[in-house]
């Protein structure tokens, strides 16, 4: 194939040019300005949350969110081990102590099991729980939430991959007290570069908004009471963002469209194992698909030479040489993460993805993983 078939490339196939003429015409591109506003007014209505914070990246808000539960330098945080390094760096931001959480089978996100385990024998009690929504599918919230609510934990949703997933009828990043979500280029939606903070409290909104601004009082004179950060999104960018949103939910569709398509193709291949169903009462917007093989960093390789980007899985967090000496809570010797990561590769899987372009993926991936060189 002539054409190189990107992972997850950006979909602008909505409005967004005459959103930026607009900002531009308007002299509006600044960190304020009226797209901004009617962006956090859309998302908020879009995902059912009561408030929304834009801000310039996913790792901004969560930073932002571990402020608002209070985590400072020497409190524990729960948090997923199979994610990316952007769910603990901030954690780390405030000089406080991350204790790693395994995943389950079920879902590849944050145990449940072991987060009570965790919760049981830790002696210091966290102040929160980051849980990351891996590949945009969500984590078993219900117990989750219970324990959290239990042991007086704040719960932060890292929906950063799993914009437009639901559980049990409620969008995920909106069932703990506060979620994140991203619009790197690769998301499901995208702004560049971006994010997104909801929750449902008032005042949990209001001084996340204040600190993302420089922490600046309404003064005639700059005024600043606390620390604060230059987080806000730009004008530009949310215009960009509000013609994105609202193809969200035929980006949605078409992920998961690609999904079943490379379910039902690799169904009865005994060498390629699809990731998990959605469970009962889950929607997950199929941001990656990732499949399950022998030798998955030399598929990669063997596919980019035929023009098709693909990426091995996370790499676990306690693995990672700046947590080398973080707590891990794992039910086996070998961690689920660890296995995921070993066998595990993402698959081209963006919302502009045509049929012809992912028959000749499917080809290409069963080839390499039927060769007797694979084995």
């Amino acid at each position: 194939m002539e054409k190189h078939v990107l992972l997850s490339p950006p979909d602008l196939s909505g409005n967004e040019l005459s959103y930026v003429e607009q900002a531009l015409q308007d002299n509006w591109i600044a960190p304020v300005g009226p797209h901004i506003d009617a962006f956090e007014e859309e998302f908020a209505a879009q995902v059912g949350s009561s408030h929304a914070v834009a801000v310039s990246s996913g790792t901004a808000g969560l930073h932002l969110a571990l402020l608002a539960a209070g985590v400072s330098a020497g409190d524990v945080v729960f948090c997923s081990d199979f994610t990316f390094a952007a769910s603990v760096n901030p954690i780390l931001y405030q000089q406080a102590i991350p204790v790693l959480i395994d995943s389950d089978q079920t879902t590849w996100n944050l145990s449940a099991d072991l987060l009570e385990e965790a919760f049981k024998k830790e002696s210091k009690k966290p102040k929160a729980v980051i849980v990351a929504h891996i590949y945009g599918q969500v984590a078993e919230l219900t117990r989750i939430k219970k324990l959290c609510d239990e042991y007086g934990a704040v719960l932060i949703e890292d929906a950063c991959e799993s914009l437009g997933s639901t559980y049990h009828g409620k969008h995920s990043g909106t069932i703990g007290d506060i979620g994140v979500y991203s619009f790197n280029g690769n998301k499901i939606i995208t702004t560049s570069g971006g994010g997104m903070i909801v929750t449902n409290k008032a005042h949990l909104a209001k001084k996340m908004r204040y600190w993302s601004a420089q922490a600046k009082t309404p003064a005639p004179y700059y005024l600043h009471e606390e620390v604060g950060y230059n987080y806000r999104l730009s004008n530009i960018l949310a215009g960009i963002g509000r013609a994105q949103l609202k193809t969200l939910a035929s980006k949605v569709e078409k992920r998961r469209a690609n999904f079943e398509r490379y379910h039902e193709a690799f169904l009865e291949n005994e060498k390629i194992q699809i990731m998990p169903m959605d469970l009962p009462g889950v929607r997950s917007n199929r941001w990656l698909t990732v499949v399950k093989i022998k030798q998955p960093a030399k598929v990669m390789e063997a596919l980019a030479a035929k023009r098709i980007e693909s990426r091995l899985n996370w790499n676990p967090m306690h693995r990672q040489p700046f947590l080398k000496t973080a707590t891990f809570y794992k039910a086996n010797e070998i961690a689920v993460s660890d296995q995921l990561f070993a066998n595990g590769l993402c698959l081209p899987s963006g919302s502009n993805l045509t049929k012809e372009e992912q028959d000749y993926v499917i080809q290409q991936v069963k080839l390499l993983c039927d060769s007797k060189e694979n084995e």
